[in-house]
């Protein structure tokens, strides 16, 4: 039998500015996803990087004195330097100023206009640099700036500008209806059914032909035949998924790793991932991604994150003050995975001292050290189960399957809850059972609870790998759990009887705000 594949990207940042929050949550939320489906037995492929070309990178490049490959070069390192903090286990960090890449968007064109999709027009319209889009009329909103002046902006908040030049244009108007036919026919290939209900009535509210060249910059990829064009930003940069399924670096359209099983973005972008990049593969005749999720925006105590507000946060700061696992954590189960969330300081401090230091951790330390105090630091042997470790038995039985139905449902906090359910069972079991009272009157029962303890914390320690890998692998080492034996295969194999613990060594120790 095969092992099955998965195949799951992030949206790739754009590197005008530094990372944010909004980076780091998703790239730890689709990371979780990939953790999950490799110890659940997959071979997963995951990509992540950046999309290095447009008007945008053009402007900041010049504004900074700088050629735009060398600004895009400077600009990536901090975004590849946060991925690495947060031990984010992509197979590929994938640029849009790779040279595989630029062959692949090329032959995607080519195929594209071998179907007759594409024609040489003009374009007048508004488009938001900021967006790196185009925007009809009936989207735009009005507002006043500081001056006190009307002004158009898009449904993003961005300012637009009017703007007329020669385009190429793709047929989009013509893939009205195989989209709906899409949508109606696989219902789950936009997620949530919130994001699936918006871009429905998007479309069925008619297409407009896509401009998908430009002529006033030229920080692109050319394009094939025409090379005072460069390819507008949003078709080069959807492209990556293509480049990024292909393993070999050759930049083929048929890459082994397509079709993409999913696709994590931000709802701010699932137009482009759910309306025009689907049409542009129909175009290429080539499979569309299974599944598209766009989540929700993470708020600095509920509030948009700004320049001008002074509440943009570096995450990396973060990860230095909290720990990435605490993070990792927080994110995962505060945030409901497709809805906006919010974060603060006292939050995470709050949360991670509740589920981790007193709840995980708590589980951990007691009864390690108890059997490194009590039993020599010796996996005691489990006994003949009684009525308490039936119960112990049967949360575990219902938490594991609440925990595997929310993970496969991208569920991230369902599965944590989940996972809670079980520590709090696991460690009612211990205090009802006192084994430090036992110590005094019948040790063979104390070695049995905390038998059954140490191999419930063992099972919650494995299903939360996904989330904590760092914490997690330290936890199992002082388990005893073998470093061949820590994926969900080994839910039902416990440690040995006998076998000889490390010392134990607190892991979630709780904290505290710095004054």
């Amino acid at each position: 039998m095969s092992t099955p594949r998965f195949y799951v990207t992030t949206a790739i940042a754009y590197p005008n500015g530094r990372p944010h929050m909004g980076h780091a949550y998703e790239a730890i939320a689709t990371d979780v996803i990939a953790r999950f489906k490799r110890l659940d037995g997959h071979d997963v492929r995951f990509l992540t990087g950046t999309d290095e070309h447009g008007l945008k990178i053009d402007q900041a490049a010049r504004a900074a004195g700088q050629a735009p490959k060398a600004y895009v070069d400077a600009m990536v390192a901090p975004f590849q330097a946060l991925d690495a903090a947060l031990e984010i286990s992509f197979d590929r960090f994938i640029r849009t100023t790779d040279p595989d890449h630029k062959a692949l968007v090329q032959a995607l064109w080519q195929r594209m206009a071998a179907n007759g999709d594409l024609y040489l027009g003009r374009y007048e319209g508004w488009y938001s640099v900021r967006d790196e889009a185009y925007y009809d009329e009936a989207e735009l909103v009005e507002a006043q700036d500081a001056a006190g002046t009307t002004v158009k902006l898009s449904p993003q908040g961005t300012p637009v500008e009017w703007t007329v030049e020669e385009s190429w244009f793709f047929r989009l108007s013509a893939y009205q209806e195989r989209l709906l036919a899409l949508y109606d026919s696989q219902p789950g290939f936009i997620q949530p059914q919130s994001r699936f209900n918006e871009m429905r009535a998007f479309v069925a509210g008619g297409l407009s032909d896509l401009s998908v060249s430009r002529t006033s910059f030229s920080w692109g990829i050319p394009v094939p035949g025409d090379e005072r064009h460069v390819m507008y930003v949003w078709l080069d940069a959807l492209a990556n998924y293509l480049t990024g399924a292909d393993a070999s670096g050759q930049g083929g359209l048929d890459g082994e790793w397509w079709p993409a099983d999913l696709h994590v973005v931000g709802k701010d972008v699932v137009r482009f991932h759910t309306v025009y990049w689907p049409a542009f593969l129909m175009s290429a005749g080539l499979a569309l991604p299974k599944t598209v999720f766009g989540h929700g925006f993470l708020l600095n105590r509920g509030e948009k994150m700004s320049k001008s507000l002074g509440n943009v946060v570096d995450p990396a700061e973060m990860v230095s003050r909290f720990g990435v696992d605490r993070l990792r954590w927080y994110l995962c189960r505060e945030v409901a995975f497709g809805e906006d969330g919010s974060y603060s300081d006292e939050a995470i401090v709050e949360r991670t001292n509740a589920d981790l230091a007193n709840g995980i951790g708590n589980l951990a330390q007691r009864s390690l050290s108890m059997v490194a105090k009590n039993l020599g630091g010796v996996m005691p042997t489990r006994g003949a189960a009684g009525d308490s470790e039936l119960r112990l038995k049967q949360a575990f039985h219902d938490g594991t399957d609440a925990y595997f139905a929310a993970m496969n449902a991208l569920a991230l906090h369902r599965g944590l809850e989940a996972l809670m359910g079980m520590v709090n069972a696991a460690n009612l079991y211990f205090a009802d059972n006192a084994p430090w009272a036992l110590a005094k009157t019948d040790v063979a029962r104390m070695a049995e609870v905390l038998a059954a303890t140490l191999d419930a914390t063992r099972r919650i320690v494995l299903l939360a790998q996904p989330f904590m890998p760092g914490s997690c692998a330290r936890l199992l080492d002082q388990l005893g759990v073998a470093a061949d034996a820590r994926d969900f295969n080994a839910l039902n194999t416990p440690v040995a009887a006998g076998a000889q613990l490390p010392p134990p060594a607190g892991v979630f120790p709780r904290i505290t705000l710095e004054s």
